[in-house]
């Protein structure tokens, strides 16, 4: 151990003379080595660096305090960190700025930047972004597993209802939570699509009746179908809503908004048939009572709830807003002028079928979406030379912003799946830990039953059981050890 009165280093500046600009010290940092100059390092004072420049002065506990190692003849001081990562850090003395070099994990060159002193200012706006990415990746995580801890947890101090409650809202939320909840989300998928289905198949003449007054409604038997259907969706939003931990933030998030949508229509037509021709006409009361009938489409966009890949696409679309809107306006401004041409070249061809440049909006659509319904053709040579170079425009305006939504949508279903594979071997290294503490207890157990006495029964019975606890799972203990979530390294 070195002390700072061992004859062994008599280099160390006890008085102070030397000038600290004129100071040359060496560091080694995990076997690579850098020499530095005191005029560099004293550029930042509070860092870990500038500050071995100046406690040299200040004999070996202060030394000791800052470094892992040093030698005075040499005068290099050893450090057990990240070379690469330092490499990096080194160059705010140089440059004035740090840039990350790729393949450093952020989390760990942040830790590095702190144990260096280094204020975090000084990285670079691309290598901050990447490590906010990073944070907010770490933050998913940890929350995922925060909510499969709080799904094992159980809280004796809650009320019975608390516990219904949130049994409740588990069954019904996460059909990944038991056999059970898997067979509900099921059943309410299936309910969705014969509901949907029905919709659509009431709507054929040959399945409708004729009522008393003679008009044509929708067969007694999809009736029955569709009430049990609304039935369904209505008992299952009460109980999301009563269960619900947040129930102002259950009202209004989207998709509850849709079940309420799917479901307000029908007691809405239904109230409107029973009462609504005492207030009003027949005629107004059924024109309603249609229009209503109209928005069971939104029960559709249920399916999102029940669907990882709906859900993904609608987030790959809400991030590709800007090349949606890049793809609109290239679209827009071709509609304008190739409709335009379109209208001036056929005015002269006595059958023309363009007869107004907002009539030509609609050819102008279709040709460029290469769907070409043929309704409205051009006739003359220079139109259908324009109708060609409208519809190469239109392959292109499509497939130039296509790339980018794709790679959206795969950046975000990848980061989806590893997300939840990070999440399951968290906890799975929170088992792994908990598991190993015990063991360690169970060990150091052994150790003192061992000594306390080898030849009584009672001790070796203990010993038994000890070995066998060390197996038992304590996911609730996480906070008596580190995890990744806590360090990257």
């Amino acid at each position: 151990v070195k002390m700072a009165g061992d004859s062994r280093f008599p280099d160390v500046d006890t008085d102070g003379s030397e000038k600290n600009e004129e100071t040359e010290i060496v560091v080694n940092v995990g076997g690579v080595r850098q020499v530095f100059y005191g005029d560099n390092l004293n550029q930042y004072p509070e860092t870990r660096l500038a500050e071995l420049i100046n406690c040299l002065s200040g004999g070996y506990d202060s030394i000791f305090s800052l470094c892992d190692d040093y030698d005075p003849g040499k005068r290099e001081f050893y450090f057990d960190r990240d070379p690469d990562a330092f490499k990096c850090i080194i160059d705010v003395y140089y440059f004035g700025e740090i840039h990350m070099k790729k393949g450093i994990c952020p989390i760990c060159f942040k830790n590095e930047m702190e144990f260096w002193k280094v204020d975090l200012k000084f990285l670079d706006d691309c290598c901050k972004t990447h490590l906010s990415e990073k944070k907010e990746e770490l933050e998913e995580i940890a929350r995922r597993v925060q909510l499969i801890l709080d799904d094992l947890g159980i809280d004796a101090s809650e009320s019975r209802w608390k516990r219904c409650q949130k049994y409740i809202w588990k069954f019904l939320e996460k059909p990944e939570s038991s056999y059970p909840a898997r067979v509900i989300a099921v059943l309410s998928f299936l309910f969705i699509l014969i509901s949907s289905v029905v919709m659509c198949v009431g709507t054929i003449p040959d399945l409708q009746v004729v009522d008393a007054e003679g008009n044509r409604v929708e067969h007694p038997t999809l009736d029955s179908i569709e009430t049990a259907c609304i039935g369904w969706f209505t008992i299952e939003y009460v109980l999301r809503l009563i269960s619900s931990p947040n129930k102002l933030h259950f009202a209004l998030s989207f998709m509850n908004i849709v079940d309420v949508l799917a479901i307000l229509p029908f007691y809405v037509s239904l109230t409107l048939t029973h009462l609504g021709a005492k207030l009003m006409e027949l005629s107004n009361v059924q024109q309603a009572v249609q229009a209503l009938r109209i928005m069971r489409i939104a029960r559709i966009f249920k399916l999102a709830r029940h669907s990882s890949g709906l859900q993904t696409l609608t987030y790959a679309l809400k991030r590709s807003f800007k090349e949606l809107g890049l793809l609109l306006m290239y679209l827009a401004v071709g509609i304008f002028v190739f409709s335009a041409l379109g209208y001036t070249m056929e005015q002269s061809h006595p059958e023309t079928l363009f007869k107004s440049i907002p009539q030509s909006f609609w050819w102008a659509i279709i040709t460029m979406t290469t769907v070409g319904y043929g309704d409205i053709y051009p006739k003359t040579t220079l139109g259908k030379l324009n109708a060609a170079i409208s519809f190469l425009c239109g392959v292109i305006a499509i497939a130039l912003p296509i790339h980018p939504i794709i790679n959206n949508f795969v950046r975000y279903y990848n980061k989806q799946r590893v997300l939840e594979t990070a999440a399951k071997h968290e906890l799975e290294l929170m088992e792994l830990n908990s598991a190993e503490g015990k063991a360690a207890n169970s060990k150091s157990e052994l150790e003192i039953l061992a000594r306390e006495g080898k030849e009584d029964p009672f001790h070796s019975s203990r010993l038994k059981v000890s070995h066998s606890d060390t197996f038992i799972h304590l996911l609730s203990e996480e906070k008596h050890y580190r995890t990744r979530l806590q360090s990257c390294k």
